[in-house]
């Protein structure tokens, strides 16, 4: 079956070490080459992500992240870069993987929208609005002031719907997700989030924002990471995922679901799910839960179905 996996960090760790290959099946990379095409990875979402290791984050990083998925990334004579949704379906009718540029958090644009309109130019196609803290344009979920957007990030917002950029709400503050329902004209995201009602962790979403997001006919990529499954305990089994998926279907969600796995950026991991060659596994609980077309949906058909009617033609 074919996988669309909503996002991954290996350009922070291709960032970090200039050492690590891309194309070899190195065990520091969650996301390689060789492990996408074991799995049946069909469309690989890439996200430029300035850690907190980063002195003083700025564009200029951006575009060495941008530079880096150039370089390491889409230059794989088997991968190939999705910008618009022509692209998308050029790869359906390939060998080849499909890679997509996104940015988790907009800190490094310091407010400057001209920033924003360049990394559109550069087929960036997926952006969060913040990482766990406040910055310009918004607080992150984990801020504890919990604002919403500012004056600045209300801007963005109407200048986003003119884009080709799909906004993502992972790591949003709570405030900040119901301005942008209210707000905001366009079909979203939540790339790596799962069900707080489940597993109350700041970062899942309740209910509540859940059918928001099923209501505007978007994604919810439920994500691997141990601690936004259940409380955290000593090993975290595939089952997990499965409840998570069974309470957003319960919600209406069935073509709302895909996956996140957040594999690069995550220091623990589920049984079985230590990368993302692992994908077999899941398959495999899936394909014992539930129909063919539901497995087929939640892999890759959700994804792909958003992702036709919302990316640039």
């Amino acid at each position: 079956m074919k996988i669309v996996d909503g996002h991954c960090d290996a350009l922070s760790k291709l960032y970090k070490n200039g050492n690590l290959a891309f194309n070899q099946d190195v065990i520091e990379l969650d996301v390689s080459f060789p492990k996408l095409q074991k799995a049946g990875v069909k469309v690989q979402c890439f996200a430029i992500y300035l850690s907190e290791s980063i002195p003083n984050p700025n564009f200029e990083h951006v575009l060495q992240m941008v530079d880096i998925f150039h370089r390491k990334i889409i230059s794989h004579p088997q991968m190939r870069w999705i910008r618009t949704a022509s692209d998308w379906l050029d790869v359906e009718q390939s060998q080849e993987i499909g890679a997509i540029l996104t940015l988790e958090g907009m800190d490094a644009l310091g407010g400057n929208l001209t920033n924003l309109r360049i990394l559109d130019y550069l087929g960036v196609r997926c952006a969060g609005i913040t990482w766990n803290y406040a910055n310009w344009a918004a607080d992150g979920i984990m801020e504890s002031r919990k604002g919403g957007f500012t004056k600045k990030g209300k801007h963005m917002l109407k200048e986003i719907e003119t884009m080709g950029i799909i906004v993502d709400v992972s790591h949003l503050s709570v405030s900040g997700f119901w301005e942008l329902v209210a707000d905001y004209k366009k079909p979203f995201i939540a790339s790596h989030s799962n069900a707080y009602s489940l597993c109350p962790h700041p970062r899942n979403l309740s209910d509540d924002q859940i059918k928001a997001i099923i209501q505007c006919k978007g994604i919810m990529g439920i994500t691997f990471v141990p601690y936004f499954l259940e409380n955290l305990k000593s090993t975290v089994e595939i089952s997990a995922i499965l409840k998570h998926i069974d309470h957003i279907c319960a919600l209406g969600g069935e073509s709302q679901i895909g996956f996140g796995s957040d594999f690069d950026g995550i220091e623990q991991w589920v049984k079985d799910l230590r990368h993302v060659g692992d994908y077999g596994n899941i398959i495999e609980a899936l394909c014992k839960n539930y129909t063919e077309s539901q497995v087929e949906a939640f892999l890759y058909g959700n994804w792909r179905n958003f992702m036709l009617r919302n990316l640039p033609q």
